[in-house]
């Protein structure tokens, strides 16, 4: 039962009372939450007409003594100044969006992606930003082809040195294969490919990236070969067909170390 305006009666499965608060703008219903008192169910709707009607609050004014989630209030301030709704922390800006995470913590990230993070949620576990798709965690960074155990700085690198712009034209990988490094010696670029076993062993140092990749490629297959059963992941190389893969496969050699490596020294 209605009970004040914006604010519906609803309960749980065990019996237990508690309130909802919606609005309805420009045809949009909107929920704005689950509340355990109507008071503030009510304060909560209330919040809501004035960020619609009013210009005098800005997204830096949020308090929870407004009642909405930080979520919600940034969803009402996107929708008031760009007239378009998003149930994520979304707000438009010219060319690109911010996401915000937190009071604190916002994204950029380019206009391409707007449909994608409208439906798909931000979230962070172990240090990594992903997003729940078809039941599994994506980690944001898959977007720009940068693999999951990429180390910012040393695989890939934010060009204006800020580390919340995920625009397209700031993320500049540096190394897109496993297990590849790249640097520098005499000024020529040098690529080392290493392998995790017991300890970094490094496979061999190369003159081109494609071909520390395939390096470690084989340095997995033979670890395999050994008995080795850790689930290393494989490079995908691009550009190359069968035969030349195989051609640089035979030809790359790899480090003494890995080729009479034994799992159980005699």
């Amino acid at each position: 039962m209605k009970r004040v305006q914006g604010v519906y009666i609803a309960r749980k499965k065990n019996g237990d009372v508690y309130y909802r608060a919606s609005i309805t703008h420009k045809c949009k219903h909107i929920s704005l939450g689950s509340y355990s008192n109507e008071k503030s169910a009510g304060l909560a709707y209330d919040t809501a007409v004035a960020i619609l009607r009013e210009n005098c609050y800005k997204i830096e004014d949020y308090k929870d003594r407004y009642a909405l989630s930080f979520d919600k209030w940034i969803v009402l301030i996107n929708l008031r100044d760009n007239g378009i709704y998003f149930k994520n922390p979304i707000y438009l800006r010219k060319k690109y969006f911010l996401y915000y995470f937190n009071q604190k913590i916002f994204f950029k990230f380019d206009v391409d992606d707007l449909f994608y993070y409208s439906e798909h949620k931000i979230m962070k576990r172990g240090g990594h930003l992903f997003v729940s798709d078809y039941g599994m965690q994506v980690n944001i960074l898959s977007r720009y082809g940068i693999k999951n155990f990429a180390v910012a700085g040393r695989d890939y690198r934010f060009v204006n040195g800020d580390s919340t712009d995920y625009r397209y034209g700031n993320i500049e990988i540096v190394n897109p294969y496993y297990g590849v490094t790249k640097s520098f010696m005499k000024g020529l670029p040098v690529y080392t490919a290493k392998l995790h076993i017991n300890g970094d062993y490094i496979i061999g140092r190369y003159s081109s990236e494609k071909e520390a990749a395939i390096a470690y490629n084989k340095a997995v297959h033979i670890m395999k070969s050994k008995g080795f059963t850790k689930d290393y992941p494989l490079n995908y190389i691009d550009g190359l067909d069968e035969i030349d893969y195989a051609l640089l496969y035979n030809k790359v050699r790899i480090s003494k170390k890995i080729r009479e490596y034994t799992i159980f020294p005699a």
